[in-house]
């Protein structure tokens, strides 16, 4: 393959690019938490797996996201994945990116929430009512929790 062949299969390659995330769907019974970051976006727990966590069992990226952004003291018990989602937003020194999150539901078991260096609000809604499109600002993911919704609506 000539170099020219090289570096456009490297851009085709770029282009179909995701990273990946995986989330926590952390349920107080019929109450989610999410989260609003100083960027103004809503998101659930979690985030973009690392280079470094390839080789890490999901449960532990999850805790240490979890540590991150709502605090070591918020206890849970994790249970299986219920959806997925994607999301295209610029990020800031790649330009746009595409991420595609695995998310785990969790039952929230105690624990005072304390947000991460990021975090400025959180709430806790109610899956059954909530309309989660008030939501929506460039890199929210909660509404796209749409689908999530729905099974819980129909309970």
């Amino acid at each position: 393959m000539s170099h020219s062949d090289e570096d456009a299969a490297a851009a085709s390659w770029a282009k179909d690019e995701y990273l990946v995330a995986i989330k926590l769907l952390l349920r107080d019974k019929d109450k989610l938490l999410i989260m609003k970051d100083q960027w103004g976006a809503w998101d659930v727990p979690g985030g973009r797996i690392r280079k470094d966590q390839f080789n890490e069992a999901d449960e532990q990226i999850l805790r240490k996201k979890v540590d991150e952004e709502v605090g070591a003291k918020v206890s849970y018990t994790l249970g299986d994945i219920k959806t997925t989602m994607r999301l295209e937003r610029t990020d800031t020194g790649r330009g746009k990116i595409r991420v595609f999150a695995v998310c785990y539901e969790g039952e929230y078991t105690g624990g005072d929430i304390d947000l991460g260096e990021y975090g400025v609000e959180y709430k806790w809604i109610d899956l059954k009512t909530e309309d989660l499109s008030q939501y929506d600002s460039l890199g929210s993911w909660v509404p796209k929790l749409g689908s999530y919704q729905k099974e819980h609506q129909d309970d």
